[in-house]
């Protein structure tokens, strides 16, 4: 089970960050990802965060995100975290999690378990 948190309205250039807390004792095995929706827009691959071995862990942006955005994770808290820096209009989306247990994808159906989501939005 994924739940997300942390999104709200925000002026541009602003911060946000989001939190995806998991249930699982093998969580850190897990690939997790962020994806985001905007209204009539299909969803999109945002930021993943995929372990490799013992504590190493590989990360992938999309390039629409990459140098604002970061992905981490806390293993201990069982939580993926989002930070989102100098946010642009274009960025107001439902903020997704999701996880996957092998390998990662920017592939929205690669994705089997999903968060119920979280609003961003960004004036301008």
């Amino acid at each position: 089970q994924l739940v997300e948190s942390g999104g709200g309205l925000v002026q541009a250039g602003g911060s946000l960050r989001l939190s995806c807390a998991a249930s699982g004792r093998t969580f850190s095995t897990y690939t997790i990802g962020w994806f985001r929706q905007a209204p009539g827009k299909e969803r999109e691959f945002v930021a993943s965060i995929r372990w490799s071995s013992g504590n190493t862990y590989y990360v992938d942006y999309a390039d629409s995100v990459k140098g604002r955005f970061t992905i981490s994770r806390d293993n201990a808290a069982n939580t993926v975290y989002l930070q989102m820096n100098s946010l642009k209009p274009e960025d107001t989306a439902v903020y997704y999690c999701a996880a996957k247990f092998l390998g990662s994808s920017r592939t929205v159906t690669d994705w089997g378990s999903w968060g119920q989501g979280t609003q961003v939005t960004v004036s301008s």
